[in-house]
């Protein structure tokens, strides 16, 4: 489908109380703006943003969406009507024009694609079925279900105020008949504004078959305050928990999983509650989560068990590792087969050999260790040396003692022994024992003065 999306992101939201637009504000981790605008691009190549309030930040943050991306400014807010007018320009090539905004991120791929399908050589529009649609444009339709056009509130009859479905304010059209209905879009109304929804009785006027295509009310929803943001952002993380659900995981509480990206996963995984997932998540089959976890664009691989209160940012967990309870393992950290960081373990761009342990109270940076070490408790790998990164190599099958420090750049070799509370400065050849502490010295028949 050759469809150019024009994402309205002009308004201020002063209820947000914020600096920043409405469309900025934050779902699932990510802005609404850049929400909408990933599902819209799986569809349409072309984005073009009517940037108003807040353009500047607007335009800097939707370059590092990867997307192609283009920006048109409306300068006065005169109207929606006004504001696709502002961006018509920018459509040359396309079909069809798709119409969001920046302030709806729940719509669903499927959904948008019914919707253009929907509008064939003319217009669809979206729209919702509400209990209440007090305050809500009403579609009226003619027999045959065609759309005629959008009844306001304060001129609807009381038979038309009993009509439940409501115009969303969504809509795919094509291009040049979109293009020639704006033009007769007029501002004759009490606010002085030019409204998108004219649009449906302009095109039914020209005798155009205007299509409908129903959603969700959850897929609708906008936020214009930061109690609605928060009643998305539940929204949100019941339609990822709905998904996860049905990929087969097994959730302790629905309620207490916060998922804040894609997740990806095997067959006969679990989760406990409280874990947020965030970002890009990769589960193999029969991974456990507990309790308590943050876990952050990481692959794990199958039969890996990842104990509670453990922050995971940037790794990647090959099978039948464990990890945690309380570990920290962040960006660039791989861990391999079978190998365990254990409590209270922080690691940073190293690398865990398989089957090697590092079982409490550990700091690996900037670390490579081999197959079968292990890494004794309070062990520190000193990679920072105030001013530069420096690199720590540890080979096979060593033993690193209790409380050592590993001063890098140094290398310790395969079948090593360093011994507990050694400080380490220099290279340790294969099959040695390094040994760097101060030698103890006993003062006998020696006590503190009593006063």
């Amino acid at each position: 489908m050759n469809v150019h999306t024009i994402v309205l992101a002009a308004g201020e939201g002063s209820r947000m109380q914020s600096k920043r637009a409405k469309s900025m504000q934050k779902i699932g981790g990510q802005t609404m703006l850049e929400m909408i605008c990933r599902t819209a691009s799986y569809i349409s190549p072309k984005i073009t943003l009517i940037v108003g309030f807040d353009k500047e930040s607007i335009v800097e943050e939707s370059k590092n969406f990867g997307l192609d991306i283009s920006a048109c400014e409306q300068p006065v807010p005169i109207g929606t009507g006004d504001a696709v007018k502002c961006g018509i320009h920018e459509v040359k090539d396309a079909s069809k024009v798709l119409v969001l905004y920046g302030d709806v991120p729940l719509i669903k791929q499927n959904t948008i694609e019914e919707l253009i399908n929907a509008s064939g050589d003319g217009l669809s529009i979206l729209t919702t079925e509400l209990d209440d649609p007090y305050g809500y444009g009403r579609v009226k339709k003619n027999p045959e279900g065609y759309a005629t056009g959008i009844i306001e509130e304060k001129d609807a009859s009381n038979e038309e105020k009993e009509i439940k479905e409501v115009f969303t304010g969504i809509l795919c059209s094509s291009t040049n008949i979109l293009k020639d209905s704006l033009s007769e879009i007029d501002n004759n109304n009490a606010a002085g504004e030019f409204y998108l929804t004219d649009i449906v009785s302009i095109m039914n006027n020209k005798g155009i078959k205007i299509n409908t295509y129903l959603a969700s009310n959850d897929e609708v929803k906008g936020a214009n305050s930061k109690k609605e943001l928060a009643q998305l952002e539940a929204i949100y993380r019941s339609m990822k928990v709905e998904d996860l659900l049905n990929m087969g995981i097994t959730i302790s509480d629905p309620n207490r999983l916060d998922v804040r990206g894609d997740v990806e996963c095997g067959k006969d995984c679990s989760i406990d509650v409280n874990v947020i997932l965030e970002g890009k998540i990769k589960l193999g089959d029969n991974v456990s989560i507990g309790a308590n976890c943050i876990i952050k664009n990481t692959s794990i691989g199958s039969n890996s068990k990842i104990d509670a209160f453990s922050h995971i940012d940037g790794a990647s967990i090959s099978d039948s590792c464990i990890i945690g309870p309380y570990a920290r393992l962040r960006e660039g950290s791989q861990i391999e087969t079978s190998a365990k960081v254990g409590n209270f373990v922080e690691t940073k761009n190293i690398v865990l050999g398989k089957g090697s342990k590092a079982n409490h109270l550990t700091y690996l940076g900037d670390t490579e260790v081999g197959k079968e070490t292990n890494i004794g408790a309070g062990t520190i790998t000193c990679n920072y040396d105030g001013k530069d990164k420096h690199k720590t190599s540890i080979g096979d099958e060593s033993f690193i003692g209790s409380n050592s420090a590993l001063v890098a750049p140094v290398t310790i070799g395969s079948n090593v022994t360093i011994a507990a509370g050694s400080v380490i400065t220099k290279d340790v050849p294969d099959n040695a024992l390094g040994l760097g502490r101060a030698k103890q010295n006993n003062k006998e028949n020696w006590s503190k003065k009593k006063d």
